[in-house]
């Protein structure tokens, strides 16, 4: 058996395999033999068919299934061979099928680039430090207050802020469209889950009352096909009701899971230790955000589209799931998978450059990092013995724990390798964006 492989654009490379006569011949015969022991025609005994006669009634099929079987066998065998990863599956080509002479096929795919990891000294990258005083932690605790609300019925005009109960039915040129309508329908005014001029519209209205008006979607609406469009809707008001914010008790204290808190005091102190804790997660992430897009900025380089194709598939998945849909159930322009193209092929870059990089610095999760990683993960939970013990049963997940600590181990390196600046953020206005 002998391959040769050719360089075609980009990534995509041409694997053309020949296969001996001799290897097509012993399956072919081997086949043939199988078929004859029990195959049962007209005028012959079981067993006695004549060659001649089985080809003409089985050849077509032996053959095409000798040609299946060759190329599944062979394939791999040759991407070993030469060494060869392929980031796609391969477009198979018959070249030759002529039995009396080798069997010869072409198989096109995309590999993996050759990435030799450029570490940069004059970009350099952005360490977060986000500040945190008291008028964050005040608006905290509003926004806590306000979340664990009560909602109270009211007789007057619905204002900002309010909540409403109402029916909607919304027409596109006198048109119904998916997800048009709806009844009972709980929103907040203000909370912008609507389109634009929807909640709008409900402020100064009563109870009982039923109105329309119309409004336009955006154009970069995620439904592409009511992008832009005016829409009129038409509104059933049920009720007004007005929010009457959850008081700082141990009724609250439960619900938000503070053991060791009894007082507002308490409360606040236990407020600013979580946001603190949080800050820490943010600090990091945004730096490490940095880091890779500096990264990215010193490393150009091509990406298997079959696999961009791939990640930014998986990305309108997870979209869709979000929604409650299902890329089976949804039709293709609901989150058009051209809209991930970007984000997917940055995703590639940056998965393909990780790896790269953990092989340049010859990084390695050690047992007692592992061990320190579950420890802490572990402190999370009430029965921290049982989650050590659980966590052993489950392979995959302590595969991407390791993966965790390898990007940990490499951010580590990457700040001593890279130059860096401060780059300070209000929380307030990190809270904000």
């Amino acid at each position: 058996m002998t391959s040769k492989l050719k360089k075609l654009k980009d990534l995509e490379r041409k694997l053309t395999v020949s296969v001996p006569v001799i290897d097509y011949e012993k399956k072919y015969t081997g086949k043939l033999s199988k078929i004859k022991s029990t195959a049962k025609l007209d005028g012959f005994r079981k067993g006695n068919v004549p060659d001649d006669v089985l080809k003409q009634r089985y050849g077509d099929s032996i053959h095409y299934e000798v040609l299946n079987e060759l190329i599944q066998e062979s394939y791999p065998k040759e991407l070993q061979e030469n060494n060869i990863k392929p980031a796609s599956s391969p477009s198979i080509s018959i070249e030759s099928e002529e039995p009396t002479k080798p069997i010869s096929y072409s198989a096109v795919f995309e590999v993996f680039p050759e990435i030799k990891p450029k570490i940069s000294r004059w970009k350099s990258f952005e360490k977060s430090e986000i500040t945190l005083d008291e008028s964050d932690i005040d608006f905290a605790i509003n926004d806590i207050l306000e979340r664990y609300c009560t909602w109270e019925k009211v007789d007057r005009p619905a204002k900002e802020n309010d909540q409403v109960i109402i029916d909607f039915e919304g027409k596109i040129d006198g048109e119904s469209f998916e997800g048009n309508e709806s009844k009972d329908f709980k929103l907040t005014i203000g909370s912008k889950s609507m389109i634009p001029g929807f909640e709008d519209n409900l402020i100064g209205k009563i109870s009982g009352n039923s109105f329309s008006f119309t409004t336009k979607f955006p154009n970069d609406y995620f439904k592409k096909d009511l992008c832009g469009k005016e829409t009129e809707f038409f509104i059933t008001l049920h009720e007004v009701q007005e929010m009457s914010k959850a008081k700082i008790d141990n009724e609250l204290f439960e619900k938000l899971a503070m053991e060791n808190v009894s007082d507002e005091q308490s409360f606040r102190s236990e407020i600013s230790k979580r946001m603190e804790g949080e800050i820490s997660q943010q600090e990091k992430s945004l730096t490490k955000e940095s880091i890779y897009e500096t990264l990215l900025l010193s490393n150009d380089f091509k990406v298997p589209k079959a696999t961009v194709n791939e990640q930014a598939d998986l990305m309108r998945k997870d979209s869709l799931m979000r929604m409650g849909q299902t890329a089976e159930n949804s039709a293709d322009d609901f989150f058009p998978i051209e809209d991930f193209i970007d984000n997917a092929e940055k995703r590639v870059r940056l998965d393909l450059l990780f790896s790269a990089l953990i092989q340049k610095y010859e990084l390695e999760v050690e047992e007692e990092d592992l061990n320190k990683f579950i420890e802490d993960e572990a402190q999370k939970y009430k029965d921290a013995d049982q989650f050590k013990t659980w966590i052993k049963t489950q392979p995959e997940q302590i595969n991407q724990y390791k993966m965790v600590i390898l990007e940990n181990l490499l951010i580590e390196k990457l700040d001593s390798a890279l130059k860096s600046k401060v780059k300070v953020i209000k929380f307030s206005d990190l809270a904000n964006k």
